[in-house]
């Protein structure tokens, strides 16, 4: 879902906002409910990627990935895995991933498998989805471990962000704004905004306006998502100028 033509998702003049929610650090509160929300977001952002990490780099099989991903999250929750995260040496996207190595190195394949407990919020992993998702992309060729969780970590939050920002769309009845990011920016079938002009029968003002619409709320939603999974403020702005380029902190 490139979006490398005529946008900066914002404009060069647009700035990230300035916020402290992050489920980083959430997940060390002292409350409960603190902690299982927070868990739920961490889940939530990392276990696509980390059960396709699994599959490709350790070479395991579909369901030994699967319950190798539900066992880490699990475990990192009762054992309180990520406490010892120190911003200062890193993100927390790498802590995570030499995190999932230990764990899955250790691992006997023959061993009885650990359920999901220990109070953790359950969250619905879609594993289908995943490997389908698997299964039709090329797999990494010369890739480093880090940069193909990397990759599969930006595709799971893109992938997000468009899901808001489409039942956003149907839920305010802007349908249209988000059919024109689609035809633009996501599949790029449309080649210009005189095209979509003649095909929606609307201006070209209207075309800018809807796109320049869409491609803020995609923005506030990437960056909604980062934040969640930023161990620090300076986490957080590496990690938004590396993923929408062009845009001042």
């Amino acid at each position: 879902m490139p979006f490398d033509r005529d946008t900066e998702m914002g404009g060069a003049s647009a700035r990230f906002p300035h916020t402290h929610h992050s489920a980083i650090v959430s997940a060390r509160s002292d409350q409960p409910a603190e902690r299982e929300r927070a868990w739920s977001s961490i889940v939530a952002g990392y276990w696509k990627p980390a059960y396709k990490y699994i599959r490709v780099e350790w070479n395991r099989s579909n369901e030994d990935a699967k319950d190798l991903t539900q066992e880490f999250f699990a475990v990192a929750f009762e054992k309180n895995y990520f406490r010892s995260y120190d911003p200062a040496k890193g993100s927390f996207r790498n802590f995570l991933r030499t995190c999932l190595d230990a764990f899955v190195s250790k691992q006997d394949q023959a061993a009885s498998r650990l359920k999901r407990g220990g109070g953790a919020t359950t969250v619905s992993l879609d594993f289908e989805g995943a490997e389908g998702e698997l299964q039709t992309l090329p797999l990494p060729s010369g890739m480093t471990t880090e940069e193909f969780f990397y990759k599969e970590w930006v595709r799971h939050l893109f992938a997000g962000a468009v899901e808001q920002l489409r039942a956003e769309c149907e839920a305010n009845g802007k349908q249209q704004h988000f059919t024109l990011l689609e035809r633009y920016d996501l599949d790029q079938t449309a080649s210009s905004y005189d095209e979509l002009s003649r095909e929606f029968h609307i201006p070209v003002t209207t075309v800018t306006n809807h796109l320049a619409w869409a491609r803020r709320r995609f923005r506030r939603f990437v960056l909604d998502a980062i934040r969640e999974v930023s161990g620090s403020e300076e986490e957080f702005q590496k990690e938004a100028r590396q993923l929408l380029g062009g845009v001042q902190v």
